[in-house]
């Protein structure tokens, strides 16, 4: 019943690249406009994130349009958390009890390329790279951009244009500047900002360390972690404060600050990182930060989608998999019965914000969980009884994480809710020794125990409810 075809994308990342495929298949004519040079003839930049987290819900993307069995082969299964204490000695920890469950770590290029292409091969959609989107007439459907190459202005129209330039959105950014409708909008930063580093290749092209995890060196207030790529090297990551403690990105200004500061807290991987004061130095340190804003759409004419939405911390590797959901849920009222794009935008953000809303608020969660908590016994203690839960009684129990990484049938505020609640119910009965760790528990025992933990769940979210949480 939607008659406006001709669909303008501003910015072709993961979630712009992926909604100009599912559009063009649906028979759109598409127009994507990208500020950067094709990724596919240039390098990436150094420091920015190349390797993402990928799990069940974008997977449920990749199914949508049709390419999951291209996906599969740029994947490396991480089974879990492989947790790095000062000393060197290491754990690894589930993400679930269920064997099946697991995140892929995935470069950010390969993936964005093959949507591109993907994309490309509609004979309805063509993208235009080097243009950047300086502002937007949402008001008329007319975006203003700055052509690199050229070095030449120009404007573009379109029935519906598309947002999906990222956190630093030129749509976003037009909205609030314009001031031409109620547009609420929060960017908040943590005090934390990160630098990419790496781990090479060993001489074989092997892999230095083990391979199918995430590797953690959490130290309570700055953490490092790896995750590892096809070609045998793994992408580190730093995330430390650039002002506060003994050593923060402001006053690691040496090789040998660096050096010490690596030997002191990180003397294992320090071993496997010889480039690593080229890294350093060669690599931007870069903030983190949150975004929310509301509306995303104005009338029928733009929106916004993905990070230019709802921009967050990568601490639940759910970032690009909250964008990729983005596309599947908007696809889904495609297939209702609206007159307009106006009433597709509504029912899409009604429904939608909330999820994501949630899912900002869990990645700083998992910020302070990652860096100090997986270290802490009363947090390992909880997570062996999730695990055992999960294996003896896959079909009963789902632990915050799982909810969120692996249950793509839920949404996020439903994860959130549920995992908090289960989390807060666990954590108190074994400091109040209502419950033991499944090392004390038979099977019998261990049933008796979800049957408990389920019970002062609901027990929690029934308070919630009544006090308005939920």
């Amino acid at each position: 019943m939607i008659k406006e075809k001709n669909i303008q994308i501003i910015g072709a990342g993961l979630c712009g690249s992926l909604l100009a495929l599912r559009l063009g298949q649906r028979g759109y004519n598409v127009t994507v406009f990208e500020k950067r040079p094709d990724l596919r003839k240039v390098d990436i930049s150094a420091g920015r994130s190349i390797n993402l987290a990928l799990s069940d819900r974008g997977f449920s993307a990749m199914d949508l349009v049709g390419i999951q069995h291209k996906v599969q082969p740029l994947c490396i299964p991480m089974n879990g958390r492989m947790l790095h204490d000062t000393e060197g000695n290491t754990i690894l920890a589930p993400y679930s009890g269920r064997e099946h469950e697991y995140i892929n770590s995935i470069s950010r290029g390969d993936l964005n390329s093959l949507l591109l292409d993907e994309a490309e091969a509609l004979p309805n959609v063509s993208i235009h790279f080097n243009y950047e989107c300086r502002s937007v007439d949402f008001e008329n459907g007319i975006s203003h951009f700055y052509n690199y190459e050229t070095k030449e202005e120009s404007t573009k129209s379109a029935d519906v244009i598309f947002g999906t330039d990222g956190a630093g959105s030129a749509l976003r950014k037009s909205y609030y500047l314009e001031n031409k409708f109620l547009f609420s909008f929060l960017q908040d930063y943590l005090t934390h900002g990160y630098k990419e580093l790496s781990i090479l290749p060993a001489e074989n092209n092997g892999y230095k360390t083990y391979k199918n995890a995430l590797h953690i060196w959490g130290r309570g207030d700055f953490m490092l972690i790896a995750l590892p790529n096809l070609d045998g090297s793994f992408t580190v990551t730093l995330f430390l404060s650039y002002a506060e403690g003994e050593y923060n990105f402001n006053n690691l200004t040496t090789k040998e600050r660096v050096l010490e500061f690596f030997e002191k807290y990180f003397k294992d991987a320090l071993e496997l990182m010889p480039n690593l004061i080229d890294d350093f130095f060669d690599n931007p340190t870069s903030p983190l930060g949150t975004v929310k804003c509301s509306p995303w759409h104005y009338k029928g004419k733009t929106i916004l989608l993905g990070d230019a939405a709802h921009a967050i911390v990568p601490f639940y590797g759910q970032g690009m998999n909250a964008s990729f959901e983005d596309v599947v849920e908007f696809d889904k009222f495609l297939d209702k019965d609206y007159g307009s794009w106006e009433q597709v935008f509504e029912a899409y953000e009604k429904s939608r914000k909330q999820d994501t809303d949630a899912i900002a608020d869990l990645a700083i969660d998992n910020f302070h969980e990652m860096k100090g908590h997986v270290n802490h016994a009363d947090f390992r203690e909880k997570r062996n009884l999730e695990m055992a839960f999960e294996k003896e009684f896959p079909n009963d129990y789902s632990s915050k994480y799982s909810l969120v990484t692996f249950n793509e049938n839920i949404g996020y505020r439903e994860a959130m809710l549920k995992g908090r609640a289960q989390d807060k119910a666990i954590l108190n009965m074994l400091a109040d020794g209502v419950i033991k760790t499944p090392l004390d528990l038979s099977t019998k025992s261990l049933k008796n125990t979800l049957l408990q933990v389920q019970k002062e769940t609901e027990n929690i979210l029934e308070d919630d409810r009544v006090a308005g949480l939920k």
